[in-house]
């Protein structure tokens, strides 16, 4: 009789651990979710802000057309990878695609703050000038976020693929989330976008 209450209570603490194991790997993947909710915030008020700032450019820029839609271009293909990474965060393939727009989505922003430079009157438009400071204030806010959501992510992955855990993450089919690291060389330096 006491082998079986040894058993029953090894039982009840194996059956403990596991759910407490399932119940911090649901912990963790749910912070990264919201981790990631916090860029996505951020990056919806800057392809918010783009439009607007392409259209305050356009008088100055008549001959740069080619330009500008390359930046609207950008712009719409990066929000709908965000609008699919925001659906699944935990799809790595789908923060896979997001880091690839938003590298486009810098580099079509970069040469359009390079050849907004040339026009004067552009950098002294009050409304641009309001623009480019909102712009890069949302930057700044997507970097902490993407900071705080890395983070996140890796004290996600580093538990689940700590033993005994990584056993449990694979029967429970806990898949490994996507760091949202920089892609280029060229994003890893903040984007200039003051016209003083």
């Amino acid at each position: 009789m006491v082998p079986f209450f040894i058993l029953l209570g090894l039982i009840i603490v194996a059956a403990f651990m596991v759910i407490g194991i399932y119940n911090r790997l649901v912990t963790l993947r749910n912070r990264f979710k919201n981790a990631f909710s916090q860029i996505d915030v951020q990056l919806k008020r800057r392809y918010d802000l783009i439009p607007n700032l392409v259209e305050t450019a356009k008088a100055y820029l008549k001959h740069e057309r080619e330009t500008l839609d390359a930046v609207i271009q950008a712009r719409n293909s990066a929000q709908q990878a965000s609008q699919k990474a925001a659906a699944h965060p935990e799809d790595a393939s789908a923060v896979k695609g997001l880091v690839g727009a938003e590298t486009a989505l810098t580099g079509a922003m970069g040469r359009f703050f390079a050849l907004a430079e040339a026009y004067p009157d552009l950098k002294a438009n009050q409304n641009m000038m309001q623009l480019t400071e909102e712009l890069t204030s949302t930057e700044n806010k997507i970097a902490f976020a993407r900071q705080a959501y890395n983070d996140s992510v890796m004290t996600y992955n580093t538990g689940r693929e700590s033993f005994p855990t990584n056993v449990l993450a694979g029967m429970f089919n806990f898949q490994p989330a996507e760091l949202f690291q920089v892609e280029t060389e060229a994003e890893k330096q903040a984007p200039k976008v003051s016209f003083s």
